[in-house]
């Protein structure tokens, strides 16, 4: 994945080591081959093999003779290091994603509320001249679509409104879903012909009964 980082050469060997001794393929109080002939098995250079060895050494998976090899001591430690690696390579690969869809989601949001911006602004521009202009109206307290959501409304069938926005306070709520819904004094900006706004003013001021 780009940007993803590896771990370094001789922990990689050292995971690998530890897999094949988990697996039985190395056994318990065996010697494995020597710095040099691993590696040339690895394609690395003795001291790479060395820190991994060093390092399964330090899980007490290996014991590392002075001048006599290495001798496997135990596949139980091995297979709990193997779990534990995984699990770790599985997290911080979940949360690179985590971190990838947070970037597309925030460009996403961007991107509408660039669009919304620009729809409004055009239909500031050209008011005049366009059928369908951008109004906004309040939510008065008692109305009966508090609490209510877009959708449970048919707010566009019953109004004819298409909206664009919800100001809630000091927030704003960009091209609202059908669930997202109303709580008094919200501001409606919406979109509509010459008739909408009355459409809209009428509806809203139904009280809760």
């Amino acid at each position: 994945m780009k940007g993803s980082v590896s771990p370094p050469i001789y922990a990689q060997i050292a995971l690998d080591v530890a897999t094949r001794i988990a697996r039985g393929e190395l056994k318990e109080n065996t010697k494995v081959y020597g710095r040099s002939l691993m590696s040339s098995e690895y394609g690395v250079s003795p001291e790479t093999i060395r820190r991994a060895l060093k390092l399964l050494a330090d899980m007490e998976i290996v014991d590392i003779k002075h001048n006599s090899g290495v001798v496997i001591l135990s596949r139980e430690k091995a297979q709990k290091y193997v779990k534990k690696s995984n699990a770790k390579a599985d997290i911080l690969s979940q949360q690179r994603r985590l971190k990838e869809l947070m970037k597309q989601r925030y460009a996403l949001d961007n991107n509408i509320a660039e669009v919304i911006g620009s729809i409004i602004s055009m239909s500031d521009k050209f008011s005049r001249t366009n059928p369908f202009q951008n109004y906004n109206t309040q939510v008065p307290e008692g109305s009966h679509i508090i609490g209510k959501t877009i959708s449970e409304l048919c707010f566009w069938q019953r109004t004819g409104a298409t909206i664009i926005a919800i100001r809630r306070g000091d927030k704003i709520l960009l091209s609202p879903g059908p669930y997202a819904d109303f709580a008094a004094l919200d501001t409606i900006v919406f979109v509509g012909d010459l008739a909408t706004p009355n459409a809209v003013k009428e509806y809203i001021e139904i009280q809760k009964t």
